[in-house]
């Protein structure tokens, strides 16, 4: 999800793209997209079978646009400061608005989104306080995370449509399926956001280091 920023942080062109690219656009779309997706799965308590369907289509749209935009902005050098403000934005209101809407359900208990989205907001700012001492690039057990989560989040969507049309077995499996891959999900959630600040905590540590020793460099040819 954070493909653009790491590209960004590698590539640092010289000259800034304009803003007003297709990359960007499909971002802002899938930022207009969340409240839609929310009101979609939230109508009539979340029952209306049509509405989930369609609510299932949005969430998949969106994260399509997702994977798009960074490929776009990578192959094409499309690579902006707006985008690397707005497509991280984008992919935690989406994922929020799907984890607190199945909540909001009762599909899924409130300590999911709890445990998920406070390590997603949390890294989401200790990356932005650690920019000004190094860049940290999002980890492949982050993306697999991510992976696990869109996948999990996707099934809890399916499940409900699926019930009246699907052998009563066939939805339990379903529903075992979702609840292991959302348990792999929070489990790649804690690691990584584990990993992050231990990265985080060396990253300060040998940058205060650092600081120190050319003070003190200093000082003795002053």
């Amino acid at each position: 999800m954070n493909d653009r920023v790491e590209a960004g942080a590698s590539q640092q062109p010289s000259a800034e793209p304009s803003p007003w690219n297709i990359p960007n656009a499909l971002t802002v779309l899938r930022i207009l997209m969340v409240p839609l997706f929310l009101v979609l799965l939230l109508a009539d308590s979340g029952n209306d079978v049509t509405l989930r369907w369609w609510a299932l289509i949005v969430f998949l749209l969106a994260m399509f646009t997702d994977f798009v935009d960074g490929y776009l902005a990578r192959r094409n050098n499309l690579i902006t400061n707006f985008g690397k403000i707005a497509d991280p934005i984008a992919d935690k209101s989406l994922m929020a608005a799907a984890l607190i809407g199945l909540a909001i359900i009762v599909e899924l208990p409130w300590w999911v989104p709890v445990i998920i989205l406070v390590r997603e907001f949390g890294i989401t700012v200790l990356r932005f306080f650690m920019i000004r001492i190094a860049v940290m690039p999002a980890s492949r057990g982050g993306k697999i995370k991510t992976v696990l989560q869109t996948a999990a989040i996707g099934l809890f969507l399916l499940v409900f449509p699926l019930s009246d049309v699907v052998p009563s077995v066939v939805y339990f499996i379903l529903l075992v399926v979702a609840w292991i891959i959302m348990t792999a999900a929070i489990v790649f959630t804690i690691v990584t956001g584990v990993d992050y600040c231990v990265q985080a905590a060396k990253l300060y540590k040998d940058a205060k280091s650092d600081g120190s020793t050319q003070t003190g460099g200093d000082a003795q040819r002053g």
